[in-house]
């Protein structure tokens, strides 16, 4: 009965395989097979936190060639580029507060970030990736703003990868 069974799935697979219907995983997500290398140009920054344009560039080098595997290139060089600008920069909202009614201090606080972010193929100029307005919070503790930029730039870049990734 196994042998049956893998039989028969040995057949579909070459009937689906000679009917041109071919799946498989390949380098790069759901990125056309020539995009090998990409160019992150430094994201335009137009708030007051000097320190997230880096921030968000390290994070975005790292987790594209670990998570893709695209190398990286010169902007002259690169199969695609990644241009993007941070829009909004928000500290210090608060989310929950101390117990003590004494004290009106916050104990938790959100950021938020909000980004506008391109990648095209250089080849023939079409967008491989677009999201305008992408927002994503970081919680943090009080006096703890680094711990919650962090949070929210590792969930942009992740929104950026998976939805490269998800370009099938």
């Amino acid at each position: 009965m196994r042998r049956l069974g893998v039989c028969l799935a040995s057949l579909i697979i070459v009937l689906l395989w000679g009917c041109g219907i071919h799946y498989g995983f390949s380098q790069g997500g759901g990125l056309p097979t020539h995009i090998k290398t990409i160019a992150i140009l430094p994201f335009e920054n137009q708030t007051a936190s000097p320190e997230i344009g880096k921030e968000i560039y390290d994070q975005m080098r790292a987790e594209l060639q670990k998570r893709i595997g695209l190398r990286d290139a010169p902007q002259e060089r690169a199969d695609a580029i990644v241009r993007g600008a941070i829009v909004a920069y928000d500290a210090d909202v608060p989310v929950a507060y101390s117990a003590n009614p004494n004290q009106a201090v916050s104990a938790r606080r959100r950021l938020q970030v909000t980004v506008d972010v391109v990648i095209v193929d250089q080849s023939n100029l079409k967008v491989l990736y677009q999201a305008k307005g992408r927002r994503e919070e970081g919680e943090y503790a009080e006096r703890a703003e680094t711990e919650g930029r962090r949070e929210a730039v590792k969930k942009i870049v992740d929104a950026i990868v998976e939805g490269l990734q998800s370009q099938w």
